[in-house]
């Protein structure tokens, strides 16, 4: 099909940005990289007034080191983040997770921001912004304010950003492999491109050969992307031992609500959950 007919605008600063955001409307929609919003227009699923194309306002580029945190801008390629050596070195679970996303023409055209403000359920990274306690850095009419990863998905394919605000960095806390951090993402789904069915981000700290502390997110289990705090808590000092990651596994799926669809019934999901989680704290671990 073909779009809608709509104006298009490239501002070359955030606050430009955020004024076209602010002339256009509530129907005003923001594009980057355009790998989820461009099959919806062609669908017409979405049906904006105006594209503000925010992909090449340069604050919104790059990864840079931030202290104890790292800054990607929100218009930062899947690839340029998964082969950032600040990324590789402090952030180990993002890069991993970031190279499974789609396939390699999508990872050079789609962002970082543009997976997260999509807030789907069945994405990859709002998995690990929510596993990493990322904060999220939103610009708008009033200013810049931080949400927490853990406030940010609010639903279904709905952010905690108001129409008018831009996405404009993230920052991700360092968790570093010489501070005893382990990291692995493994998800299960059809085929190689497509979404995962279920998905699990675990970053595990070991300590004198326990599990000091583990943070784990789930995704498509649920109309967000959760963690599972079950599972963390009896991880928490737990000794690593396989035995001992395969009993807190067996609670991964407490607290969640996943769906039944024609590839995938609820059920199943949760039992993927289990498995999915055992295996990826396992890696992470480096247990067994």
């Amino acid at each position: 099909m073909i779009p809608n007919e709509f104006d298009y605008v490239r501002p070359s600063s955030v606050d430009d940005a955020v004024a076209a955001l602010t002339e256009g409307g509530d129907d005003a929609k923001i594009i980057t990289g355009g790998q989820s919003l461009l099959p919806l227009l062609r669908v017409r699923l979405a049906n904006p007034s105006v594209l503000v194309d925010c992909g090449r306002i340069e604050e919104m580029r790059g990864v840079a080191d931030a202290g104890a945190t790292l800054l990607i801008g929100a218009a930062t390629t899947h690839h340029d983040v998964m082969h950032s050596p600040l990324v590789k070195e402090h952030a180990g679970l993002l890069a991993a997770a970031t190279a499974t996303v789609a396939d390699p023409q999508i990872r050079h055209r789609g962002t970082f921001g543009g997976s997260l403000a999509h807030a789907d359920p069945a994405g990859d990274l709002p998995t690990v912004a929510l596993a990493l306690d990322c904060v999220m850095i939103a610009a708008g009419p009033n200013g810049r304010r931080e949400i927490p990863a853990s406030s940010f998905f609010v639903d279904y394919f709905t952010p905690a950003l108001e129409w008018d605000e831009v996405l404009v960095a993230v920052r991700v806390p360092k968790l570093k492999i010489s501070d005893g951090w382990g990291f692995h993402y493994e998800k299960f789904h059809r085929t190689a491109q497509s979404w995962a069915m279920v998905g699990v981000a675990a970053a595990v700290r070991r300590s004198n050969g326990s599990i000091a502390e583990a943070r784990i997110g789930l995704t498509n289990m649920g109309p967000t992307p959760l963690r599972a705090a079950a599972t963390e808590a009896a991880l928490a000092g737990a000794a690593a031992t396989e035995s001992a990651v395969a009993t807190a596994a067996e609670r991964a799926a407490e607290g969640t609500s996943p769906t039944s669809e024609l590839h995938a019934q609820a059920d199943y999901r949760e039992h993927l959950a289990r498995v999915l989680t055992k295996r990826s704290v396992l890696a992470a671990g480096g247990v067994g």
